[in-house]
């Protein structure tokens, strides 16, 4: 009984260019009661790697979230084996608006305690009691509805390279964080407009969703399928497009091109882009935008090279003192706190942590 991978990345890498292998990615996710993830998720790996999937998997108690790929000549069957999962059967598969035959190199399949991380501890939360799920025809329509109040429940990093027109971008980096920002917009609006969500495939609109409904709220609509869905049915249907610019994805593609607008800019130089590209340091592995010309300039440059140093310790530093008032700090020593990191942003890396520490033991207790 085969639980592991048998090639590494780059042995997967080299075998697929070698048969020229095409691939097929795609997305799907689905909440149910599931009573045994380990169990679920063993069975998985069995049938699945057989079919030479591969992809990133989580299984929990609340259901499944997949995005993974699999080989043209193995779609077929890989459909067929729904119908011995009875929760999954009839599930909706997301296929990518754009293939790359390595956009996963190993089959990966966890057991979480959640598909998607809500900080919840409540149990009369239902996730399965949701709000209507609406096409992009009907999407569109409400999206211009005055009345409407627009989320999108994705991190700042996803929505900075593409978004409805629109739509409130949260500056959050987990989807707990967007649903303070709900709790926010319902302070605000009420709970007689209509509330839109949307993100990537559906999942996490999906979760706001059944909390909205939680919260008491009648009027809830989420995107049926998320991005990926719209974007098929807006060029399948010749609808109008409301989303400008890239999708982020969970892969080696990293995002997907919706419209040809340019909605963001390099980290480093300010000029319009909208790649995403990671640090050379595997230690650091920072997610940021940058255009073809600062990649070139700073190709095998690491976040320890004096010329990215600069760029590595500023996001830190605004990182901090986005957060610092969820510290505990007081309002006086707050201003005191900023006014040292801002001396401290040309130190290293490693000297600025230690001193962020040390000022915030000095001042928050």
């Amino acid at each position: 009984m085969q639980l592991y991978n048998k090639h590494s990345a780059e042995e997967r890498a080299k075998i697929i260019d070698e048969n020229s292998q095409e691939r097929i990615t795609l997305s799907f996710y689905k909440y149910f009661k599931l009573g045994n993830p380990t169990l679920f998720r063993d069975y998985l790996f069995i049938i699945w790697s057989k079919l030479d999937v591969l992809g990133r998997i989580y299984v929990a108690n609340e259901g499944i979230n997949a995005q993974l790929s699999v080989p043209n000549e193995n779609y077929d069957e890989f459909k067929k084996s729904f119908k011995k999962l009875l929760p999954l059967k009839g599930i909706r598969l997301n296929i990518a608006i754009e293939q790359y035959s390595k956009s996963f190199l190993k089959l990966t399949i966890k057991v979480k305690e959640k598909i998607v991380a809500d900080g919840l501890d409540d149990k009369s939360f239902d996730v399965t009691k949701i709000g209507d799920h609406l096409n992009a025809k009907e999407f569109n329509k409400m999206l211009n509805d005055k009345n409407t109040v627009c989320i999108d429940m994705r991190n700042h990093y996803e929505s900075e390279i593409g978004f409805f027109k629109g739509a409130i971008k949260p500056d959050v980096d987990t989807f707990r964080e967007s649903l303070e920002v709900i709790d926010q917009q319902l302070e605000k609006n009420g709970k007689d407009k209509n509330y839109l969500m949307y993100c990537t495939g559906g999942i996490r609109c999906e979760k706001a969703s059944a909390y909205l409904k939680h919260k008491g709220v009648d009027n809830v609509f989420q995107l049926e399928g998320g991005i990926i869905e719209y974007t098929r049915q807006v060029n399948q249907n010749n609808l109008n497009n409301n989303f400008i610019g890239k999708n982020f994805v969970f892969d080696e593609r990293k995002s997907e091109r919706i419209s040809e607008e340019v909605v963001s800019s390099c980290h480093q130089c300010g000029e319009p882009a909208d790649t995403h590209v990671n640090c050379a340091n595997v230690a650091c592995h920072l997610l940021f935008i940058q255009c073809k010309k600062c990649q070139e300039k700073m190709n095998h440059l690491e976040c320890h090279d004096k010329e990215v140093r600069v760029f590595r310790v500023n996001k830190i530093v605004n990182l901090f003192l986005k957060h610092i008032a969820f510290l505990n700090v007081k309002p006086q020593n707050q201003r005191i706190i900023a006014a040292v990191i801002e001396v401290e942003r040309t130190t290293r890396i490693a000297t600025l942590s230690f001193h962020i520490m040390t000022i915030y033991f000095n001042f928050a207790l």
